[in-house]
Formats: C-alpha cells, sequence, structure tokens
C-alpha cells in the first residue's frame, strides 16, 4: 500500500485544495506505480512557515530575502 505525506505550509490552504492534492497523488500513483486507487494512504500535513526551511533558512525569511 503507498503511503505519501504531503506537507503544506499553513497559508489557507482549503479543503477543496487539499481534496485536489489527494486526488492528484492518488491519480499519480494510479498512472506512473499501477496501483489502485483504494490502496493508497494520504496524508497532509500544514507546518508552519517558521518549521521548515529552503537553503538553510526558514520559508518566511527565504520569502522576505528573496522577493
Amino acid at each position: 500500500m503507498p503511503y505519501v505525506n504531503i506537507k503544506v505550509t499553513d497559508e489557507g490552504v482549503t479543503a477543496e485544495q487539499k481534496t485536489q492534492l489527494i486526488k492528484g497523488v492518488t491519480d499519480l500513483l494510479r498512472e506512473v506505480l499501477g496501483k489502485d486507487s483504494a490502496s493508497t494512504f494520504v496524508v497532509i500535513d500544514e507546518v508552519p512557515l517558521t518549521d521548515w526551511g529552503v537553503g538553510g533558512m526558514n520559508v518566511a525569511d527565504w520569502r522576505a530575502r528573496n522577493s
């Protein structure tokens, strides 16, 4: 059973967007790996911008520096 964990920042991701993410991942697993949709397990975690980073700095700081 494929297990996919998606991390999204806590910037107002809607339930509809989460539904589309799950559908997209499930479709991808079916098409690429040939897995049955019913056998996939998709988890979406919302994480604060300050809890993870890009290039050694948290996302909020990276965006401020690069915008």
